[in-house]
């Protein structure tokens, strides 16, 4: 069996794969509240995977209601140094079509500060390097993957993040555009800066749904056709994840574990035992 157990956040359906082996929920009790829902667990060709619908089974969480400390901490938890990240989002490029894939590099915060993005605070202090959010090794992994089941994939981009739940204006899909970036959503952060927190690796496949509301030739982004291009898509993100797995058969070599080496500012001796406790299973061997 891999050393590695590698984690899933995403729709519902990612963990339907017929050769899932073992498989069982199980739910987590964190001190951020509970997740999203029970985390559905298995082995993939030897890799123990570990499940997460992020909004909930039947989609019931907002972006904003999310609760990703809760998330990540469970993942944490059941042993996950990996994360692969399934998302739909908006294109914002003409040459990313509705249907392709995408494997960011970078991320462009958008979200108003609704959200908890980080696991430090309540007595302790701490800094982590984020300049490069993804993690390159997970991200090759993935795009390569997806190369090898036959999707069209482009490799690296910004994802800029907005607090959602509505959809852009045009003026602001137009901003957007003129910034840059290269896909919208409304999930990966603070999603990716509490996995670096966690020194879990993390990646996006990002499934294209849409042209927002900035292409003239295209209808203006619905319900209706994020849906359909989603579950296109549900197939090709399987067989995504199953290329990967067996690409991912081993131990990390990447900087991501490594995150917290000199992250704590806070003097040990003036952490809250509280505190210590609660962040335990997050960063505990950082924290005296």
């Amino acid at each position: 069996m891999s050393q590695l157990t590698i984690g899933v956040i995403g729709g519902s359906g990612l963990y339907e794969i017929e050769e899932l082996k073992d498989v069982r929920e199980e739910r987590i009790e964190t001190p951020f509240g509970d997740p999203s829902d029970a985390y559905i667990t298995g082995t993939l060709d030897g890799v123990k995977m570990v499940f997460l619908p992020r909004h909930g089974r039947g989609h019931r969480f907002l972006p904003s209601e999310v609760n990703y400390r809760a998330n990540i901490y469970g993942m944490k938890k059941l042993g996950v140094q990996q994360i692969i990240s399934v998302s739909a989002v908006g294109s914002m490029k003409e040459e990313i079509v509705p249907g392709n894939i995408v494997i960011p590099d970078q991320f462009f915060d958008r979200t108003q500060g609704k959200r908890a993005s980080t696991f430090f605070g309540e007595g302790v202090v701490g800094h982590v390097q984020f300049a490069d959010p993804i993690c390159g090794d997970l991200a090759q992994v993935l795009h390569a993957s997806a190369v090898e089941v036959g999707a069209t994939v482009h490799k690296g981009g910004t994802y800029i993040c907005i607090e959602g739940p509505n959809f852009s204006t045009r003026a602001e899909s137009n901003i957007y555009r003129s910034w840059g970036v290269d896909v919208i959503g409304m999930t990966n952060v603070p999603e990716a800066r509490l996995a670096r927190e966690a020194e879990i690796c993390y990646a996006t496949v990002a499934l294209a749904t849409d042209y927002d509301c900035w292409h003239q030739e295209h209808d203006d982004v619905s319900v209706e056709a994020v849906i359909a291009i989603i579950q296109q898509n549900v197939a090709t993100a399987r067989n995504i994840i199953k290329a990967a797995v067996k690409r991912l058969d081993g131990e990390r070599d990447c900087a991501c574990g490594k995150a917290l080496d000199f992250a704590v500012m806070t003097r040990k001796d003036l952490i809250p035992e509280a505190t210590r406790d609660k962040l335990a299973v997050i960063m505990g061997q950082y924290l005296g």
